[in-house]
């Protein structure tokens, strides 16, 4: 199983819920809010005035196999509009409870 956890700008919100749907992932943790600042030419999203956009976040465990379509699925979003931002990571799980 992997964890792959997605950060990205808010208006790519409607994207990762039909990328979830489409590839039938069900279980994953929603943050709709998260403030943070690109590590090499990332805007901040601090929902301020001076820096009013906001990022969200998903979290899901899965299959080894659904890591791939899901990085490919944020490779396309991040290629349409990449000034918008958007990033994926994966870790191993080694167990679940």
């Amino acid at each position: 199983m992997k964890a792959v956890y997605i950060v990205f700008n808010q208006s790519n919100t409607e994207r990762i819920k039909f990328v979830l749907d489409r590839l039938s992932i069900r279980g994953y943790s929603w943050w709709a809010e998260v403030q943070g600042c690109g590590s090499v030419d990332g805007e901040p999203r601090f929902g301020t005035h001076t820096w009013p956009e906001m990022n969200s976040a998903v979290l899901t465990v899965v299959p080894e196999e659904k890591v791939q379509p899901i990085f490919d699925a944020v490779k396309k979003i991040d290629s349409i509009n990449p000034e918008v931002g958007i990033h994926a990571f994966v870790w191993n799980i080694e167990s679940i409870y």
